[in-house]
């Protein structure tokens, strides 16, 4: 599989590019690209929708700032370049004029009206810390509009019960000349007739009644990879809703919503843990379980180690979810100070207040101290 290229080069601009800058870098690409504009060019149509893509992910806010974090992983695995008549459908505003791209270069090869789009759906996706750090397969149920069978999706008495719109000639437009003072100027908008289909529909479907569109329930398996973020939105394209009488499917929109794990926190790629130890393993040393998020693990507190003390266990973190590597787990040491304490516990801890060692200077007499908290619990 081909590595995309950077959606901030891919346009020549800035990555703290204003939105008027990504337009209008957005603008010259696809007049250069054009597929009509050059026709002896097989490659031109892939840049123009390589343009598309950037544009589309750039102008929005909250698409930019997820792939300015998280690269193209954060667009979601599914993620691709859309096709012609999404962009024509969805960019054309940026030229101007009602005929949006048709109107600009004067009519795509082969005519023929616009696709249509159906509806996004959108989810929530709980995660727990563990599946956010290794990635998994969730599948899920969903209800969304599918194409109706018995019509495939026209709408039409057996799918054979449509026949060209009279007032647009098929095309889905009407066009109107005004008279201004620069000329004559043409505008287009949809042909009220047929609502820019193109066809009327001479007698209904018995199941869908004309709709072209019937509610269906489905299991769809959904691959999310390792390292995604809360609030983080993954999508599937064809899995949202079909639209009424034809055209292509909506997008299935995921939104991840991270479950908080009951000991272990996530920074990052890194895992943090909160180790409270008694200040006589402080002193001594020790050897401990902790959690992790592949089950526990050991380690070894040092003889003498001081309260903050930072232990690392590598690769014991999440995986990076542009596959850089993946992180640690940082385990924060904290000595444990009882409130209360028994007679018992008092008399010791009495007879140690008189150790020379038991007053913090760093580095004199730890033998002596050592040797009575041994002395006291052997």
């Amino acid at each position: 599989m081909a590595t995309k290229r950077d959606y901030y080069e891919i346009l020549g601009i800035a990555k703290n590019a204003a939105g008027d800058e990504i337009k209008s870098a957005y603008r010259k690409m696809a007049i250069k690209y054009h597929p009509d504009k050059n026709p002896d060019d097989p490659t031109a149509e892939d840049k123009f929708k390589e343009a598309a893509e950037a544009y589309e992910v750039l102008s929005d806010g909250d698409k930019r700032a997820r792939y300015d974090r998280f690269g193209h992983q954060g667009m979601g695995g599914n993620s691709h370049a859309p096709n012609m008549e999404d962009i024509f459908s969805q960019f054309g505003d940026i030229f101007g004029g009602g005929g949006g791209f048709e109107g600009f270069f004067g009519g795509r090869q082969g005519g023929g009206r616009r696709q249509r789009k159906g509806s996004n759906l959108r989810i929530k996706l709980k995660l727990d810390l563990e599946e956010i750090a290794n990635g998994v397969e969730k599948k899920i149920k969903v209800k969304r509009y599918v194409a109706c069978q018995p019509c495939s999706g026209t709408g039409a008495k057996n799918g054979t019960e449509l026949k060209t719109c009279q007032t647009c000639q098929g095309s889905g437009q009407t066009k109107r000349v005004v008279n201004t003072m620069l000329g004559q100027m043409v505008s287009s908008s949809t042909c009220p007739t047929c609502n820019g289909e193109g066809k009327t529909v001479t007698a209904t479907c018995d199941v869908c009644k004309g709709e072209g569109r019937q509610l269906h329930e489905e299991v769809i398996p959904i691959n999310i990879p390792a390292g995604v973020a809360n609030d983080m939105q993954l999508s599937m394209s064809g899995k949202g809703n079909f639209p009424e009488r034809g055209g292509v499917p909506g997008d299935l929109l995921i939104q991840i919503e991270e479950e908080p794990h009951e000991f272990l926190k996530r920074d990052g790629n890194n895992i943090m843990f909160e180790q409270y130890i008694s200040f006589v393993d402080a002193a001594l040393g020790a050897n401990l379980e902790v959690p992790t998020i592949e089950g526990k693990v050991k380690i070894k507190v040092e003889p003498g180690t001081q309260p903050g003390k930072i232990l690392r266990l590598r690769g014991k973190g999440i995986k990076d979810l542009n596959g850089y590597g993946r992180g640690d787990q940082l385990i924060h040491l904290n000595v444990w100070t009882p409130k209360h304490v028994s007679s018992q516990e008092r008399e010791i801890l009495e007879k140690l207040r008189d150790s020379d060692n038991f007053v913090p200077h760093p580095g004199k007499n730890e033998k002596g101290f050592f040797e009575k908290v041994k002395e006291y619990f052997a």
